[in-house]
């Protein structure tokens, strides 16, 4: 490799191991499975390989063959491995609590029960014990028995041989740390893993949980909300016949949607299943009483009913047919039993928050179930998931005169919340000035050092992201003619903004997928959830706005546990009060990480991390809100020399000046010589008058 680098990176190759902490679980999976003869039956511990096969201990399938005694003849091991693979499916659906914790907890994931019913004990001190006195429910610590391979989800959860075949068909075998835990919350009964105290209290329980999901970008959350709602919509079929839609999937980029689809797709062939993206134009309901004349001209106009199991959609777009329905006195999505919020922080945020509710308000189903998935959630965020779904359930039981029974809400963490990946190099970059980030970028597509303090190189392809739009497009002009012309010039530079026309979004997208683009300048349009599996690194031209914008930017490389991935965030004099928040990011990140020989190239030094001022509440909002002021069309309009302070040029403002005189005169001798032609044919035409 060039500059003497010979390293792994994202595109180089597929990731070997899909979990985000294998490392960690694979010091404790080094216990034989098997014991020889005359050798002491060792204590009972965890250490066991939860991914190879069926464990022999802790296991009633298993106790049920084991040797008798401490002088068990070889063939009597030899029959025990023989009937190993009989038993996987006793072994996986017995196995203990003590076991299905210690491989949970191997993993960093945290399971939390969040509104267990409200217990009573009696008040000794009134009427003698006759009184019950409400007291404050306690969240609880669940353990549910974790998925150790996908190949056992048939016979443990009963999902169909169509579906195990597409999921094997996908080249999935081992889960990663959030379908470990989040399959079995979806797929089992939740009377299975829900404590058992706590249920006494509990006069029934619904059939499936409410689910708020936070794991790291790339860990693999579509592939763990698709597979239950596939298998659930398929168990709802067998016992009708008509195409209702059963779901909706909200994503908050029309991208990321059509991903979503994409692979829900792949796992939904030929089951029967069918999963539509909303576009513009099309129709939830078709008018009712309409003659089949009518409903002929229905399906020749461009507005089209959609009929599909899945819908997947932007907020805006299915908002609006929703409201289109209701507006005609139709009744839309009633039969909804399942919504997943794809990046729920963002759906919920106030950019797309009053249509998200709109949403979720008008499915009128009593058992509808909820989940949440992001990579960053805050406690504003599930506080209003659970005030959503309290007021949603207490509005329903008085329009039916019924009271519906409420979900368990459970939360699943996997690893440190809100945190940025640790397998990626994360670097700060100081450079002053506007022009100082433009010589910094243009460093990283050229670079000319090849000492060990700067770390390998940034390799193509990677993501530039800008603050605004008008940056994205002033940047991909400035650079267009960076990549010589024998390595693809212009061909190989792009921008994508939500500006652009669909048709113009998806070339580009299709493109970059290809690898026919290799540098890639956008907003924060792609930095959710869009799974790019090949980029190598990630440039943040503009500090992200707030610390989730980070972790969801640099998201966008090292996915699945691929190594080699580096994010670098330039920053100059006017980003300096809005810093400490991503250098904390980053801190942590750097200490999540073991890896000695990254230390030179990640991490913040604790001199700056001291610094660096510290961010109020109210700086944060407004940095949410606009971003750094200078570099907004509002922040031009209050200061104009700051504005040009922060222009994406090379240029000094000296020769922008001389340029425009210069280009002014151009045009005034253009206008004058076009006037003076005018003016000789008046003359020449003129006849004078009748």
């Amino acid at each position: 490799m060039s500059n003497g680098y010979a390293r792994t990176t994202p595109s180089s190759g597929q990731t070997s191991q899909p979990q985000l902490f294998a490392a960690e679980n694979a010091q404790t999976s080094t216990a034989s499975r098997k014991r020889k003869r005359g050798q002491d039956k060792p204590d009972e511990d965890f250490g066991l390989d939860f991914f190879g096969g069926a464990s022999t201990k802790s296991s009633k399938g298993l106790k049920a063959i084991e040797p008798s005694n401490e002088e068990a003849s070889d063939d009597n091991d030899e029959e025990l491995d023989d009937d190993k693979s009989k038993l996987v499916t006793t072994s996986a659906n017995d196995m203990g609590s003590d076991e299905s914790k210690s491989i949970l907890k191997s993993h960093r994931l945290k399971i939390t029960w969040l509104n267990p019913p409200v217990a009573h004990k009696k008040d000794r001190k009134k009427d003698r014990g006759k009184k019950l006195k409400s007291v404050k429910a306690e969240k609880h610590s669940l353990y549910p028995q974790p998925v150790q391979s996908f190949s056992q989800m048939r016979d443990r959860f009963g999902i169909s041989s169509r579906l195990a075949a597409n999921i094997e068909d996908q080249g999935y075998s081992t889960p990663t740390e959030v379908q470990l835990g989040a399959l079995p919350l979806l797929l089992d009964a939740p009377d299975r893993f829900l404590s058992p105290d706590v249920q006494n209290e509990a006069t029934k329980l619904s059939s499936r949980i409410d689910l708020l999901t936070v794991a790291p970008t790339g860990s693999g959350k579509t592939l763990a909300f698709i597979i239950p709602l596939l298998h659930t919509i398929s168990q709802a079929r067998r016992k009708r016949k008509d195409r209702n839609t059963s779901a909706i999937i909200l994503a908050p980029t029309k991208e990321l949607a059509g991903q979503i689809v994409n692979e829900g797709r792949k796992l939904a062939r030929d089951t029967g299943i069918k999963i539509t993206q909303v576009r513009k134009g099309m129709k939830l309901v078709a008018p009712a009483n309409a003659s089949d004349d009518e409903d002929e001209e229905v399906r020749e106009s461009n507005e089209t009913v959609v009929k599909s199991d899945i819908l997947v959609s932007t907020p805006g777009i299915l908002a609006s047919a929703i409201q289109e329905a209701t507006e005609q006195g139709l009744a839309a999505l009633s039969a909804v039993e399942s919504m997943i919020l794809d990046e729920a922080d963002v759906l919920l945020d106030p950019l797309f928050r009053d249509q998200t509710l709109a949403i979720w308000n008008s499915l009128s189903h009593e058992d509808l179930r909820v989940s949440l998935w992001s990579a960053t959630m805050g406690s504003n965020i599930e506080e209003l998931a659970r005030s959503t779904l309290n007021a949603r359930r207490t509005r329903i039981s008085a329009e039916g005169g019924q009271a519906v029974i409420e979900a368990p809400l459970v939360r699943l963490v996997v690893g440190l919340k809100d945190s940025a990946v640790s397998n990626v190099q994360h670097r700060l970059v100081y450079a002053a000035t506007e022009n100082g980030k433009l010589m910094g970028l243009r460093q990283l597509l050229h670079p000319a050092s090849t000492s060990g303090d700067s770390g390998p190189p940034l390799l193509p392809p990677f993501l530039v992201f800008t603050q605004t739009i008008q940056r994205a497009i002033a940047l991909h002009s400035e650079l267009l003619y960076d990549i010589p012309a024998e390595a693809g010039g212009i061909s190989r530079i792009a921008v994508l903004h939500s500006d652009l026309s669909d048709t113009a979004r998806d070339s580009v997208m299709t493109r970059f997928l290809k690898g026919e683009i290799w540098v890639l300048i956008t907003t924060d349009l792609l930095s959710r959830g869009v799974d790019f599996r090949g980029v190598n690194g990630v440039v943040n031209y503009d500090i992200p706005t707030s610390s989730a914008a980070y972790v969801h930017r640099v998201g966008r490389t090292g996915r699945a546990g691929r190594e080699g991935g580096i994010a670098v965030t330039l920053y100059s004099k006017e980003d300096i009060p809005y810093l400490k928040p991503i250098a904390n990011l980053i801190s942590t990140a750097h200490k999540m990480n073991d890896d000695p020989a990254a230390a030179g190239t990640q991490g913040v030094e604790s001199w700056l991390l001291d610094a660096l001022p510290s961010l109020s509440k109210k700086a944060k909002q407004d940095l949410k809100r606009r971003g750094v002021e200078s570099r907004s069309s509002s922040g031009k309009q209050k200061d104009l020399k700051a504005a040009r302070r922060t222009r994406i040029s090379t240029k000094s403002g000296f020769l922008r000046k001389e340029e425009q005189k210069k280009k002014g005169a151009v045009r005034g001798s253009r206008n004058r010589k076009e006037a003076s032609f005018a003016d000789e044919g008046d003359e020449t035409d003129f006849g004078g008058f009748d």
